[in-house]
């Protein structure tokens, strides 16, 4: 298969309003223009990221009353750099629409599911009036759907403030409660940082993540990138981060087809350092590099390297290896082309656990097939032994939802909404048809199907006639409410043994009674 290899992109959004060309006195120092301190904190940026994070893409947009691209997504940091020293001054603050630019252009180019980080970067003059963001924020709550402030991101997204002023100078304003506020919006997912100390960014967000991959005597000091960001279960009864180890273990191999398509957290590239850039089908480099660094390389490149070794194998021989990232959580690693000529050596995470692939049984208790009395495999290679069988036979007796075409769940649908225009007298067929759809969308990790439905749900009640009866309006509104509430994937109310049950009203008819039934 050929895809595009993993990214977290990075998207820099610099304020170019008249406001940043304001000086600012720094303790001990001279005074400088907040702008010459923006693109001075950004080069360091960019430098930082053209050794550590040269695999990472990038773009720069300038805004003031207006938005413009300046550098659409790139990893030419010198473009980058010569854009951030020639950029001009313009006029107010405006930082709504230049979020909403910034929302676009992630989505044309990456989609809805890469996680990107933004990074803002502005003297902490919000504007005045109308497209200030205190006028923004302050309307947020007023506004119609087609209008909706462009936070959060429709894409997992952090958002890191570079606000180009003292602690004085926003302890006397509320430029901090609002840029606060923008970060709460957002989920929470990012930090604010000053002008006071070292560029704290680079450290929180841009730290490359080293680590020793190891298969028994052999070891190659490797880089993960994009970095894998801790992991929190919601199921454990103390929910803590899980960080991956930076002793990474191989502890088997196994074929691709045994192992299939399984879900998995996050995928990351997998670099070794002696080389640290793109591999190509032999796991040598092919990026374009200066005549010092091409020398470097091809010195480094010289020498023998397991994780080289480790690429070619897996792929020539159509394997996976497991590797293990900490305490029963595992992933693995295989050989993955982004063109026709290039491959990575990629890396996938699984959800912590001991039995992380239920058709592959405990990872713990998988072992060479050389122990096996005889092959499990067959002499000829016909045969494999997963998926593993289950020890007590189960009933296929029970009706369990599968959508093989769109037309299945087609006809689902169609058949909740058909009880919905015929409440109440159809509340417990209603509520049945409602929960084996809600219980396959979660098996699924199908949330946007629950939300759908709810939506059609909000609309039939809209559509209802005025002879309808009253408690029909009640059951369709109460039902949309349960399924949004499932689609937020909130244990809580996404618990899949959990039935909606009708909502009991004042009015007679058959909704109360069905739901005694049920």
């Amino acid at each position: 298969l050929v895809s595009r290899p993993p990214a977290m992109p990075t998207v820099v959004l610099m304020d170019v309003s008249l406001s940043m060309t304001r000086p600012v006195q720094l303790d001990g120092t001279e005074e400088f223009q907040r702008k010459n301190l923006a693109v001075h904190g950004l080069t360091m940026l960019f430098e930082h990221m053209a050794t550590n994070y040269r695999l990472e893409f990038t773009a720069l947009v300038a805004f003031s009353s207006l938005w413009e691209l300046m550098v659409p997504f790139t990893r030419d940091y010198n473009t980058l750099q010569e854009a951030l020293n020639n950029l001009e001054d313009y006029d107010k603050t405006c930082l709504e629409p230049a979020l909403q630019g910034v929302s676009n252009i992630v989505q044309q180019e990456w989609g809805s599911t890469c996680p990107c980080q933004v990074v803002l970067v502005t003297d902490g003059s919000l504007g005045i009036g109308r497209g200030s963001l205190r006028h923004s924020l302050s309307t947020i709550k007023h506004r119609s759907e087609d209008k909706k402030f462009p936070l959060p991101f429709p894409f997992p997204a952090k958002l890191y403030i570079m606000c180009i002023a003292n602690a004085e100078e926003l302890q006397n304003s509320d430029t901090l409660d609002n840029l606060e506020q923008l970060l709460s919006l957002n989920g929470g997912e990012g930090q604010i940082f000053t002008v006071e100390g070292p560029l704290k960014l680079i450290d929180q967000a841009y730290t490359p993540f080293h680590a020793v991959l190891r298969c028994g005597n052999l070891s190659s000091d490797v880089q993960v990138f994009p970095r894998p960001e801790p992991v929190i279960m919601d199921e454990e009864v103390d929910p803590a981060p899980r960080t991956i180890l930076t002793d990474l273990e191989i502890v088997g191999f196994i074929e691709i087809g045994d192992i299939s398509s399984p879900p998995v957290l996050s995928r990351h590239l997998v670099l070794p350092i002696a080389v640290n850039k793109d591999v190509d089908e032999m796991g040598t480099g092919t990026t374009d590099e200066t005549e010092e660094e091409n020398s470097a390389n091809q010195m480094a490149g010289k020498s023998p390297n397991f994780c080289v070794l480790l690429h070619g194998s897996l792929k020539v021989e159509g394997m996976v290896a497991l590797v293990q990232l900490g305490p029963e959580w595992y992933g693995m690693l295989y050989s993955q082309a982004d063109s026709k000529k290039k491959s990575n050596l990629m890396m996938s995470l699984f959800e912590p656990g001991p039995e992380p692939l239920p058709w592959l049984g405990k990872v713990s208790q998988l072992g060479p097939t050389s122990d096996a009395k005889e092959n499990p495999y067959g002499e000829d290679d016909s045969k494999s032994p997963f998926p593993l069988q289950p020890k007590s036979k189960r009933s296929y007796a029970q009706n369990v939802t599968v959508w093989i075409k769109p037309s299945g769940l087609q006809t689902d649908v169609q058949k909740i909404l058909r009880n919905a225009r015929k409440l109440p007298e159809k509340t417990q067929t209603f509520y049945k048809e409602l929960n084996r759809l809600r219980k396959a969308a979660l098996a699924f990790g199908f949330w946007d199907l629950l939300k759908g439905v709810a939506d059609l749900l909000e609309r039939e009640c809209t559509l209802l006639p005025d002879t309808a009866h009253p408690d029909a309006a009640f059951q369709l509104s109460h039902a949309a409410q349960q399924l949004k509430l499932a689609s937020t994937g909130d244990s809580q109310y996404a618990a899949f043994d959990h039935n909606i049950t009708p909502m009991l009203t004042d009015f007679s008819g058959s909704g109360s009674s069905d739901r005694d039934r049920m």
